[in-house]
């Protein structure tokens, strides 16, 4: 199994509509085929710069890749991502032992 976080701060103003947006459109990252567990998460402490985080889980890698390369995703990034981001952090990660 694949766990896969990326945390993020957005370029607009918490309670903004140009958040909400964003958020509604990446909950439905959630319904490409391979994806399970899927939340959307906010930051409730001041221990880092991010506010928001989405976390999802993969059986195996090519469930991951096929999330990666599927044309859902690959648009949400080039219209949403890179337009609303200011800075993330991506984590991809699987059980050690």
């Amino acid at each position: 199994m694949i766990k896969h976080s990326v945390f993020f701060k957005l370029k607009h103003p918490q309670g903004s509509q140009e958040e909400n947006t964003f958020l509604n459109a990446a909950m439905e990252l959630s319904s490409i085929p391979g994806v399970n567990n899927f939340q959307c998460v906010r930051e409730v402490s001041k221990s880092n710069k991010f506010d928001y985080g989405l976390t999802m889980e993969f059986d195996d890698q090519k469930s991951y890749d096929d999330y990666s390369a599927h044309p859902d995703h690959v648009q949400f990034v080039e219209k949403l991502w890179v337009k609303n981001v200011e800075d993330f952090l991506e984590i991809d990660y699987t059980k050690y032992i």
